[in-house]
C-alpha cells in the first residue's frame, strides 16, 4: 500500500485519512490520536504540515500491475 492524501473523507489536508488507510486504523482514531497529542508539548503539527507537503493526493499515485 502507498502513503497518499485520498481525496474523499478529508478534514484539513486529508493527511490522518492517509495515514489511516495507509495503517490499517481508523480514521477518527487517527485524528483523535492527532488532536490528543497537539496537547502534548512537542513538534506535532510541524510533523503534520511536512507530511502534508510529502504525501502525493490520490489522483497523483500511479499504481503499476505487474
Amino acid at each position: 500500500m502507498a502513503l497518499y492524501r485520498p481525496r474523499e473523507g478529508r478534514m484539513i489536508a486529508g493527511v490522518c485519512a492517509g495515514l489511516a488507510h495507509r495503517f490499517g486504523l481508523s480514521v477518527g482514531l487517527v485524528r483523535l490520536l492527532f488532536v490528543l497529542s497537539v496537547i502534548l508539548p512537542g513538534s506535532q503539527v510541524l510533523v503534520y504540515a511536512i507530511l502534508w507537503l510529502l504525501m502525493p493526493n490520490e489522483d497523483r499515485v500511479s499504481y503499476h500491475v505487474a
